[in-house]
């Protein structure tokens, strides 16, 4: 399975097995597995090995447009700003989290545990609504009229969707 995974897809791939030979571990790695976790296993190393293993699948990622214009409004991801009228929004550093995450893959569903992984990382223990409150706030600063959103738009039963991003 490992190998067919590895052949077809970049997905990061931890073993985690009851076999703790090193001719098993040898075997698992070869096969294409980024990382090899034996039982019994410390469940906080677990969680280490896996934000270690997305680190480095997302630091070999392409570099995406440095500035994006959606409508009035123009999202600068190096000088970590966004711009509309020529006015500078101030956004609180989860809400750039947030918007970034959502901008780079307009048009993408996402789940409000994916934008709670987003914003505060993996290991957030908070609740999952917490994602509507910056939602909300968010959209009171970048909507043109936030009680009809036109670009953070809610999916119902899963959580949010940007839309009308054109890089530039």
């Amino acid at each position: 399975m490992c190998r067919i995974l590895r052949a077809e897809s970049k997905v990061p791939i931890i073993m985690l097995t009851g076999r703790s030979t090193d001719d098993d571990k040898l075997e698992g790695l070869d096969l294409g597995a980024d990382d090899y976790v034996t039982k019994p296993f410390n469940p906080r190393e677990l969680l280490a090995r896996i934000r270690a293993v997305l680190r480095r699948v997302t630091d070999k990622e392409e570099p995406g447009p440095f500035e994006v214009h959606f409508g009035e409004i123009a999202m600068d991801f190096v000088r970590h700003e966004v711009r509309a009228h020529n006015q500078i929004i101030n956004l609180t550093p989860t809400e750039f989290r947030l918007l970034e995450a959502m901008v780079k893959e307009s048009g993408r569903a996402f789940s409000r545990l994916e934008l709670l992984e987003q914003a505060f990382g993996y290991d957030y223990e908070g609740l999952e609504r917490t994602i509507d409150v910056h939602i909300m706030n968010l959209r009171k600063k970048i909507e043109p009229e936030p009680s009809r959103p036109r670009y953070i738009v809610t999916v119902p039963g899963l959580g949010y969707r940007f839309e009308g991003a054109d890089a530039a």
